[in-house]
């Protein structure tokens, strides 16, 4: 596993547990406003964590904490991703993966293994939109695949989506909401302009921004939180 942070408490990322959070490096998508260039960009990687560091903290953590969150960069492209999660679960912790859906084939096959309790499910834009804003050509029916396999699932989960105008915006959300219509959460989250975000030239042009109060009132029309 390329590990490029550890954080060792959390009480926000894993719904209703206290957690750690393992970033794995590497990401197949390059969205505009990603908050994590760091961990997406090769040539901004940091020296990674190794795998026994993790292993050593969460052997003295137990009982202390709940759950350990898999997320990144995209998890699913770690090849040993399985044998880590195995791992954990082990371990006797719960599991809660971010994942971009990019990968439905290591999704299914984590699911079928019973090797994760939580699947947190970033929803980019309607499936129209994926591949210019991912720059990947295939990206959409992978996309809709993992949409599926998580839906037909028993694993709890979530989808979000951030509103990033105009590249994703509020009237995108009709299209997004009706191939998750099934889903036990829908969440959303406006998108803030930082130093950091991976393309900082290009969101500087587009500084229409989105009120808490205006996500708050889309959050009660289009979100959902019945799991």
């Amino acid at each position: 596993m390329k590990i490029g942070g550890l954080l060792k408490l959390s009480l926000i990322d894993y719904p209703g547990k206290i957690a750690a959070v393992v970033f794995t490096q590497g990401c197949n998508f390059r969205c505009p406003y990603c908050h994590n260039p760091e961990l997406v960009l090769p040539e901004r990687f940091s020296q990674p964590i190794e795998e026994k560091e993790v292993f050593n903290f969460l052997n003295k953590r137990k009982g202390q904490i709940q759950g350990v969150v898999i997320t990144g960069g995209e998890p699913t492209l770690q090849g040993d991703l399985i044998d880590f999660l195995a791992r954990i679960k082990e371990m006797g912790y719960c599991v809660k993966l971010d994942t971009n859906g990019s990968n439905p084939e290591i999704l299914r096959k984590i699911i079928d293994l019973h090797l994760v309790d939580y699947i947190a499910m970033d929803i980019k834009a309607p499936l129209g939109k994926y591949s210019q804003l991912t720059s990947l050509k295939d990206c959409p029916e992978r996309v809709r695949q993992s949409i599926d396999i998580i839906l037909r699932s028993q694993v709890s989960h979530e989808f979000r989506t951030t509103l990033a105008p105009p590249i994703v915006s509020q009237e995108d959300l009709p299209q997004i909401v009706s191939f998750i219509k099934d889903a036990q959460k829908f969440r959303l989250q406006k998108f803030v302009l930082r130093d950091n975000v991976l393309d900082k030239e290009l969101m500087e042009k587009f500084r229409e921004s989105i009120s808490d109060k205006e996500i708050a009132r889309l959050q009660s029309l289009w979100g959902r939180d019945s799991g």
